[in-house]
């Protein structure tokens, strides 16, 4: 006899039983079988110790059952870390709108998201948002999609221009706050206002990711003890180097990573 988990319960199984047959005999409609964090044909024989998630195409999981599924895709500990953080994400255009989304999909438990801009048709050539967004705040649109990709996130907005004076009491209860403006101006009042006024949060910024040149010149460097800065450095957006989806989520994907690590204590690059 074998000892299983299945969708969080602990169960028997017969020795030589598959996944398939497992789920039948208990009665679990399954289109979808996860063991051990990654996809198997129901056809595999179980194995003791196993941790078995059954999942139904097309149809909700319950919170409880979507964090089981993350915990095996993420592994545990990583997932028992990230829902219990909260991020911030200050600007939310083509580098905080896809930060956002992929910290949604790691599953960090709240994000605090902050712009006052609205969603224009020239947004979509690289940030995350849809034709049915065009006019709406960013706020409210990235709201929704997160809401779309896992429910169970708490997100909080602000539709605000982020400026030095407000932006320790919006990000005041963040792990790690993601700058993610356009501006240059905006980018050093934000960096001032924390690294000065809330020196215990992790502050994870962005310069150079304009153009079409090699994404492998793009890193993440280390700038102060709380200060971590990811792109290039080099290639900021002017007339004939536009922004463009290719090197911005590139980008975007480096903070977000780095600020998965710093949520997990990691704090080299």
């Amino acid at each position: 006899m074998l000892r299983v988990t299945v969708n969080g319960k602990e169960e028997k199984a017969l020795e030589g039983e598959t996944v398939s047959s497992l789920a039948k005999r208990l009665s679990i409609a399954a289109d979808v079988y996860i063991r051990n964090g990654f996809a198997v044909e129901g056809t595999l024989p179980l194995r003791n110790g196993d941790q078995i998630t059954l999942i139904e195409k097309g149809k909700m999981p319950d919170k409880a059952q979507l964090e089981r599924m993350m915990a095996a895709r993420h592994t545990p500990y990583v997932h028992e870390r990230v829902k219990k953080a909260t991020v911030g994400i200050a600007g939310l255009g083509g580098l905080g709108s896809n930060i956002a989304v992929m910290l949604a999909r790691t599953g960090v438990g709240r994000l605090i998201l902050a712009d006052f801009d609205l969603v224009e048709p020239s947004n979509l050539n690289r940030q995350s948002y849809l034709m049915r967004h065009l006019g709406r705040p960013k706020t409210e649109a990235l709201k929704e999609q997160i809401g779309e990709i896992n429910p169970y996130v708490s997100v909080d907005t602000h539709t605000v221009r982020v400026e030095e004076a407000n932006a320790a009491a919006l990000f005041g209860d963040c792990d790690v706050v993601c700058e993610a403006f356009d501006d240059p101006a905006s980018k050093a009042a934000l960096v001032s206002a924390l690294l000065e006024g809330r020196p215990k949060i992790k502050l994870v910024a962005a310069s150079g990711m304009a153009g079409f040149e090699s994404a492998n010149s793009i890193k993440t460097v280390r700038r102060f003890e709380n200060l971590y800065l990811c792109g290039d450095g080099t290639n900021e957006a002017r007339e004939g180097n536009g922004l463009m989806a290719p090197r911005v989520t590139v980008c975007a994907a480096h903070q977000a990573n780095m600020a998965l690590r710093l949520l997990l204590g990691i704090t080299e690059v």
